[in-house]
């Protein structure tokens, strides 16, 4: 009303009064009135802000990569980025002039400048792999510089959020890539067949081991059988050894006792040889039936039976008939029983 406005600043603004060209208030996050006539306003955003970038360079290998980012920053002496750039705003919060546009423009073109310095000693590979070794040296280069320096702004952080070749050359290189991780992949298989086929040998191995100690375990039990029975054997032809000579010791005593036997028969029958010669001298000129006589004495009824029958016998043709009883027969054959 009648030019007066009230002002209610962020406390992210920096705010300056000019009235009169000069300064006439300045702070963060001032609420003020002013007479618009002859007041000018300037907010200078002090908060953080990103500028994003995006750009090709070339390699060393002249080979063209696009390089996606954004770098954050914000004005840390806003007096100074007020003497440089115009921050005044209408009536209604908008810039009069594009000069706090070009903070960003200045920020990519620094950035550019450092990056292609950085891109000029690396090749194709080197720089698609460099992108988290090149954020410490740009940043470092961005915050020496002079320009940015001399407008008040200090670079907080700078991010590299991509570096892209040509299609036909992400084509070439997908390729080779794809063609290395199939040769690779192919190594892997080999290697995996190889160490299938080295379990395979090991397990035969194991199991030719397994059969070669089992084979030694049989021998050694066979080996044990042998030794067990060739002591039975050594025991055995001991224990014959000893009946032989046990047998040896006794066919001994029985030879000396034949002999002795044989020895004693001998001098037996010499001393009945004797006996009898001395007898046949002392019968030697008797007569027959007095031999005879002496002979039957001691017999039993049945021998003398028998040398009476003998007598008859020897006188059969002397005598003209003999009559023996069933009587008679019968006694001669019951004499032995009655006796018992």
């Amino acid at each position: 009303m009648f030019g007066v406005r009230y002002l209610k600043a962020m406390p992210t603004q920096f705010v300056i009064q000019h009235k009169a060209g000069k300064v006439f208030r300045k702070g963060p996050g001032l609420s003020l009135w002013y007479y618009e006539p002859v007041s000018s306003i300037a907010i200078l955003p002090t908060g953080t802000a990103h500028a994003p970038f995006m750009f090709e360079e070339t390699t060393s290998d002249f080979q063209e990569v696009t390089i996606q980012g954004q770098t954050t920053y914000r004005i840390v002496d806003p007096e100074r980025t007020a003497e440089m750039l115009n921050f005044t705003v209408n009536r209604r919060g908008a810039y009069v002039s594009d000069d706090p546009d070009s903070i960003e423009l200045l920020l990519s073109e620094q950035v550019q400048v450092a990056i292609r310095a950085a891109l000029r000693g690396l090749n194709l590979r080197a720089a698609l792999g460099a992108g988290e070794g090149l954020v410490d040296g740009l940043l470092a280069s961005l915050k020496q510089s002079g320009a940015i320096g001399s407008l008040g702004i200090d670079v907080v952080g700078l991010s590299i959020l991509a570096i892209r070749p040509k299609p036909e050359t992400a084509r070439a290189l997908e390729a080779e890539t794809r063609e290395q991780l199939l040769k690779t992949a192919d190594e892997a298989i080999y290697a995996r067949r190889n160490a299938a086929i080295e379990q395979e040998r090991s397990i035969r191995e194991n199991e030719l081991a397994t059969e070669v100690a089992v084979e030694n375990k049989k021998r050694q039990v066979r080996e044990a059988a042998m030794d067990a029975e060739r002591a039975v054997l050594e025991r055995r032809i001991d224990i014959e050894r000893a009946e032989m000579a046990a047998q040896i010791a006794r066919e001994a005593q029985n030879r000396d006792l034949v002999e002795l036997a044989t020895a004693n028969q001998r001098a037996e029958a010499d001393a009945k040889a004797y006996g009898i010669d001395r007898m046949m001298k002392a019968f030697e000129g008797a007569e027959p039936k007095l031999l005879q006589a002496l002979a039957s004495v001691g017999m039993n009824p049945q021998q003398l039976m028998a040398l009476a029958f003998r007598d008859l016998a020897d006188n059969a043709g002397k005598i003209g008939q003999l009559n023996m009883s069933p009587d008679l027969l019968r006694e001669m054959m019951q004499a032995p029983e009655r006796r018992r």
